[in-house]
């Protein structure tokens, strides 16, 4: 299986993806949400001019949060600097407007919005719409100002829900999922986008996994400190998710719930508060504080990540290969240089 990392944008992430070229890994992709972190555009420019192999990639803009012709420009601009690299990652917008207390966007005009991209980052008119006015739109410069000749590869963000997957098969492209460890799910997955692209016949993308990893010492207790604080950025993720989405919090276990209203009251907010999201993703996907680690549950630490020695590691990641996994992304906030080292290590 392939390797693959994602960080937030932030200042010197090139020099990360310097390291991570040098380590092995194949992609390096940045994640795109308002208000949190840093601009991925901004970002990967930097990682294309400082790097010359790793594929570049955005995990996962929306057009909840980009208008097509914007977003395409955007994407187009990227493969100018790195022609050939740039993977386009495209959502409903899930986190990002939850982080904006808005909701996600439909499936609908998620593959609109996929149909445009591909069409305008390929050199081809798009259909574009705004309110009741209507008609096709074009990059009118090329050449010096945007690569439209080079390939982009195209994923859309899926769950465990078929409409996204869905989008993919028709319109051609990959996966790619967060924390989805359970090879049945990702076979579920293959399959709603095999049944809709076998309707409007075309290829089919890779699919990518994103994940935190530790690998465990010997005689290392696999609920400890180090482990929670490796892993413990994709469990509360989850579980501020819950926190915002009481719907979510229903269909979790007893423990996972009590975890769910423990971060409430910790943040001093309630899942009916209309500025929640102010409260609950300060600090999303980045190291948790050490006052947190007793929410990191083990049962949401096996289900989301990957903990285990090396043996244990390969053995699940080979599950996920065989269930149709092309490439894994760890998310690393520790030692960033050191746990993409072990990762390439262990998929060497």
């Amino acid at each position: 299986m392939r390797a693959g990392v994602v960080v937030a944008a932030h200042p010197g992430v090139e020099q990360l993806a310097v390291r991570a070229e040098e380590s092995g890994l194949d992609s390096f992709w940045v994640y795109d949400t308002p208000m949190v972190h840093g601009d991925p555009f901004v970002a990967l420019s930097l990682c294309a001019r400082a790097t010359r192999r790793i594929r570049l990639g955005i995990g996962v803009t929306s057009p909840a949060l980009r208008s097509a012709p914007a977003a395409a420009s955007a994407f187009a601009s990227l493969n100018a600097l790195a022609p050939g690299r740039i993977i386009c990652g495209v959502g409903t917008g899930n986190t990002a407007r939850r982080t904006l207390g808005m909701q996600p966007t439909r499936a609908a005009e998620l593959e609109d919005f996929v149909a445009a991209l591909q069409d305008l980052c390929a050199g081809r008119p798009a259909a574009y719409r705004e309110g009741d006015r209507a008609g096709d739109i074009r990059f009118l410069h090329t050449g010096a100002h945007v690569n439209t000749t080079d390939p982009i590869e195209f994923v859309v963000a899926a769950l465990r829900g078929p409409k996204a997957a869905a989008v993919a098969g028709r319109r051609g492209t990959g996966l790619i999922s967060f924390g989805l460890l359970d090879p049945a799910a990702w076979r579920a997955l293959h399959a709603a986008r095999r049944d809709a692209s076998a309707r409007e016949p075309g290829p089919s993308g890779d699919s990518y996994l994103i994940t935190a990893l530790h690998v465990l010492d010997e005689d290392e207790d696999p609920a400890g400190d180090a482990a929670r604080d490796a892993t413990g950025h994709l469990v509360m993720s989850l579980l501020a998710f819950a926190a915002d989405t009481p719907g979510v919090a229903d269909h979790l276990g007893p423990d996972e719930r009590e975890a769910v209203r423990r971060l409430l009251h910790r943040r001093g907010t309630t899942a009916t508060a209309p500025d929640r999201y102010t409260r609950l993703y300060p600090g999303y996907l980045c190291r948790i504080a050490p006052r947190d680690r007793d929410l990191i549950l083990p049962s949401l630490m096996h289900a989301l990540t990957l903990v285990g020695t090396r043996d244990d590691l390969r053995a699940r990641i080979t599950a996920l290969e065989q269930a149709g996994v092309d490439e894994l992304l760890i998310q690393p906030v520790i030692d960033p240089p050191t746990e993409m080292t072990r990762l390439a290590l262990l998929l060497a």
